[in-house]
């Protein structure tokens, strides 16, 4: 009984630091928008024309009756898929396009090897 009295004040005041510790967190969640690191800013009214051209494509599509599958193929081979084309081809990231970037494991390594004075 008296190591229930004994514990009751810290399971009191560990209950409060919890609580104010999530509080924080939400608030601090909530301010902040997640930052996306090491991407470039784009304006945007840079992606307009080609969602409108993707979008006149979908809007042919869907009055003119369902295409055969020769179509679809030979629309396919054009680019990524049947609707996008090659839209964006060269932003995406391939193995071709890739070869001079890091990879995160590089990163990492690099980073330990900075932090344990190895280089």
């Amino acid at each position: 009984m008296s190591f229930i009295r004994f514990i009751q004040p810290i399971v009191r005041h560990l209950r409060f630091v919890i609580a104010a510790a999530l509080c924080l967190t939400l608030v601090v969640s909530n301010s902040f928008p997640a930052a996306a690191i090491g991407s470039s800013k784009s304006s945007p009214t840079e992606g307009t024309t080609q969602l409108n051209k993707i979008q006149k494509k979908t809007d042919e599509v869907a009055r003119s009756a369902p295409p055969n599958l020769k179509e679809v193929q030979s629309e396919s081979e054009r680019g990524l898929n049947e609707v996008q084309g090659d839209a964006d081809k060269n932003k995406m990231k391939r193995p071709e396009n890739s070869q001079n970037a890091t990879s995160v494991i590089d990163k990492v390594e690099d980073y330990l090897g900075k932090v344990t004075g190895d280089k």
